[in-house]
């Protein structure tokens, strides 16, 4: 509404590049003839060697003295807690372990790390950190200070926690996200660690005593590994360990069972809305029965690849973005885990196709249960695997995290050695009997994420029953509501009692004039955004540390904008979104100007039912906007706007505190999502209405 339009145009078009990126070249395939297979090269990763100290704390120590580096890392092997309603509290306590100690701030511990140019960090599991061999005992010093005298200051709860709740406006409003976090949900259950995930109201309920409790319940030597790679010897490693982690106080841990989640018996269909996506999220997935650490596990990675590995070669690829054109991008996972792993298969498509990839997804997964993998593909793959796990040995960590889950699985010592021999020796009949065991397509969640209207009558097919199981971004059900739009409701009557909702199409017709002062807080500086409106133009003016970020201006015949970039005419969809801008209210001319409007149903906006209002403008681009059913105030608008590779993103605008200037109602509070890294909230300063504005602010 009003500057609320003028704000997100203004931003967005200055953030934006112009013109879309052309589809990128396939490139890949599969090759005609299937290379010599020959043998497995020979891997030698360095020899693990392996101690415990008096307290239980198992040392790991791999030698490799070709660069004077090292690399050390504590890693705490405890069960996986439920956090119930305050999930989150562990994530918590990872970051804040390395925000201070009772000799140290975070400034004096991050000041120490850069001192010798180290690198260090923490999370739930313990801290690790790499530097130049010779500053072992600098780094090693902080390290300990870290794990054993942790302080957990209150003033870094808080500043982690708005950090955390700005990721998390974010991700609700990301598809990719929503899938994931759905996924978890289905495939594991709330009543599972794994299923559960953090929201807005279990971050709120995060406090230091739970942090607290946790690192001193599981934070002992006893189930804790440390890990020391790169040029370093034995006898070094040893002194390192016992001098800095030798008086850590071991202790009894408690341990945890869960039930192991199973695949559905026949498949689920599952919907979460997005008003106005013009793409799905289309997220097939079960939990699966898989340990890390065995052949099966080395089968399912070969398996997951030619599935859907990161190559326009992998068949969901070849299929779906390559054959068909519906997708930039599709991919799977066959995960291994200690508890319980999981499959998945993941694309975003088009809405029109949403019902032909889940066809062209199952296809392939049958495909995979029924067909041995022919010869030369499953040798491409087989090198593929091999060149990066080559590849991959190179970096000290990878040979760290061999050497730790080697100890943690109990393997057998050789198993990442004997990896490549075991791969190159999958015969195509062993990789279907894996696939029939672990490739389960009528067995499956399908999880959707799109836009109800144009998908899940598509959908419905798919379930066995005809029944399509409803979700909001969090995995929680959605009781349909029992509200129907009263008989002789129209699009034209909800906009109607909208005007009068917010003062009556006379008092707006009344008004001359509107300037508009709004700040929004990034986190950084403050963004601000001016608006001029008058007689049927428009400027708008965004600032920031007072340099003009963006300028648009429109004079009732023509539009131009300066920004950074320097200035260009606006023409086209911009002129149009200015002129529109430059109403008073657009909604006053949605009757006489050309608007095509249609009421497609209820839906829940933030807990109350709103009308959806699908409005087409006479240039034939599209919004979806709601109107609270209680109030007939505007709570939300949906529409598309291309995003930074080209492709069109959801901009969801929402309305809030309505506060009346001169007889009519104006929004105070606009959150924009969709777009950015983080929403975007504008709060209104000043709006003045017939204050007197001189002509000559619109001269172009």
């Amino acid at each position: 509404m009003l500057w609320a339009a003028a704000f997100s145009t203004g931003v967005f078009a200055q953030q934006t590049p112009s013109g879309a990126p052309a589809i990128p070249t396939p490139s890949g395939e599969i090759r005609k003839s299937a290379p010599a297979p020959g043998s497995a090269p020979k891997i030698r990763i360095g020899k693990a060697e392996t101690f415990r100290l008096d307290n239980g704390l198992t040392v790991i120590v791999v030698e490799n003295h070709k660069l004077p580096r090292v690399s050390y890392q504590i890693f705490v092997d405890n069960d996986p807690v439920q956090e119930k309603e305050a999930t989150g509290y562990v994530e918590m306590m990872g970051t804040l372990l390395s925000k201070g100690t009772e000799s140290r701030t975070k400034a004096q511990i991050d000041e120490a790390v850069d001192f010798i140019g180290a690198s260090f960090s923490s999370n739930a599991n313990g801290v690790s950190g790499s530097c130049l061999s010779k500053h072992s005992d600098k780094l090693l010093e902080v390290m300990a200070d870290v794990l054993l005298h942790p302080t957990f200051p209150p003033e870094e709860l808080e500043k982690a926690k708005r950090q955390t709740e700005s990721g998390l406006a974010q991700a609700k409003d990301n598809p990719n996200s929503i899938a994931a976090n759905v996924g978890a949900v289905l495939r594991y259950g709330k009543n599972h660690p794994y299923g559960e995930i953090m929201t807005e109201e279990s971050l709120a309920k995060v406090n230091l005593d739970q942090i607290k409790g946790h690192y001193n319940t599981f934070f002992k030597p006893n189930i804790s590994y440390f890990v020391v790679v790169g040029d370093v010897t034995k006898a070094q490693a040893e002194k390192y360990a016992k001098q800095y982690f030798g008086k850590w106080q071991k202790g009894d841990v408690p341990k945890f069972k869960y039930g192991v989640p199973q695949a559905p018996e026949k498949t689920q269909v599952s919907f979460v809305q997005r008003p106005g996506a013009v793409q799905s999220v289309v997220n097939i997935t079960y939990p699966v029965d898989l340990l890390p650490g065995t052949a099966e596990a080395i089968y399912g990675r070969l398996l997951s690849n030619i599935l859907g590995g990161g190559s326009t070669s992998s068949r969901l690829n070849a299929n779906l973005r390559e054959t068909h054109g519906w997708t930039y991008g599709a991919n799977s996972s066959l995960n291994p885990d200690r508890l319980v792993g999981s499959f998945s298969a993941q694309a975003s498509v088009r809405n029109a196709v949403t019902d032909s990839s889940i066809i062209e997804f199952r296809k392939e997964l049958n495909r995979l249960r029924t067909e041995k993998v022919p010869a030369a593909e499953l040798q491409t793959w087989k090198n593929i695997i091999t060149g990066v796990f080559s590849q991959n040995l190179e970096q000290p960590g990878t040979v760290a995290n061999f050497a730790l889950s080697t100890a943690r699985f109990g393997l057998p010592s050789d198993y990442y050695e004997k990896y490549l021999q075991v791969l190159q020796n999958v015969s195509a009949d062993e990789l279907l009997s894996v696939a029939q065991k672990y490739i389960l397509p009528d067995r499956a969640h399908i999880l959707v994420v799109g836009n109800k209207d144009d998908v899940v009558d598509r959908i419905k097919q798919f379930a066995p029953d005809g029944k399509v199981n409803y979700y909001d971004v969090y995995g929680n059900p959605v009781v349909a509501s029992d509200a129907v739009v009263p008989a002789g409701m129209t699009a034209e009557k909800v906009i109607e009692d909208y005007v009068n909702a917010i003062g009556s199409a006379a008092k707006i017709a009344a008004i001359k004039d509107i300037s508009t002062t709004s700040v929004m807080k990034t986190g950084g500086p403050e963004i601000i955004v001016k608006t001029w409106q008058k007689d049927g133009k428009v400027v708008t003016d965004m600032t920031m540390n007072g340099m003009s970020m963006s300028n648009r201006k429109y004079d009732g015949t023509k539009a131009k904008e300066t920004g950074m970039g320097g200035a260009r005419d606006l023409e086209g969809e911009d002129l149009n979104d200015l002129k529109e801008q430059a109403l008073f209210c657009k909604e006053t001319a949605y009757k006489t100007g050309g608007y095509k409007l249609s009421l497609k149903g209820l839906e829940q906006i933030t807990g109350n039912n709103a009308y959806v209002v699908e409005v087409e403008r006479p240039d034939g681009k599209k919004t979806t906007e709601y109107y609270d059913m209680k109030t007939s105030l505007k709570v939300r608008e949906v529409s598309h706007v291309p995003g930074q590779d080209g492709q069109p993103v959801t901009m969801t605008t929402d309305f809030a505190d309505y506060k009346e200037v001169n007889g009519v109602l104006f929004p105070h509070t606009v959150t924009i999502t969709g777009v950015f890294p983080v929403p975007l909230k504008a709060v209104v300063t000043e709006l003045k209405v017939n204050g007197g504005i001189d002509d000559s602010m619109f001269k172009l």
